[in-house]
């Protein structure tokens, strides 16, 4: 009316941005479902052991470290482990930590026909003692006598 030189309003436009609002709507919302079910899946996967649960039950192999005792680390570790496969060609080290019984170092090693044994190291790296299983008093590892 006023010359044509009044911007012409599009027919539908109200529609396009409903129809552009739903979809993202509707991204959120997929969005979201995919987070809480990953959350939910992820909740469900990890277990964890109850505090008052005592660490054995889960056990020997499964352990980080024995009651009292640390994991070595560095050139002791790496010294522990040296000399308990040279007592044990062919075994598997589980880990290497400081003995709460006897020798300074322990190292716990499956033996290539799958037996477990404690290999005692003292304090100048020479193997003193192989003893079948986990070391005294502890339980047979899952999957293996021990012996």
């Amino acid at each position: 009316m006023n010359g044509g030189n009044e911007p012409r309003k599009r027919a539908g436009g109200a529609s396009r941005r409903w129809i552009v609002s739903i979809v993202l709507v509707a991204g959120g919302l997929v969005a979201g479902g995919v987070l809480a079910g990953t959350t939910i899946a992820s909740a469900a996967s990890s277990r964890s052991t109850p505090s008052g649960a005592p660490a054995a039950a889960r056990g020997p192999s499964a352990l980080s470290h024995g009651p009292g005792e640390t994991l070595l680390t560095g050139t002791t570790a790496a010294k522990v482990k040296a000399a308990a496969l040279h007592a044990v060609p062919g075994g598997t080290i589980l880990r290497v930590e400081t003995d709460s019984d006897g020798s300074p170092y322990e190292a716990h090693v499956r033996k290539s026909d799958g037996s477990v044994v404690t290999v005692n190291v003292d304090g100048n790296f020479a193997v003193t003692s192989t003893e079948n299983g986990f070391g005294a008093g502890a339980p047979s590892p899952p999957g293996g006598s021990g012996a």
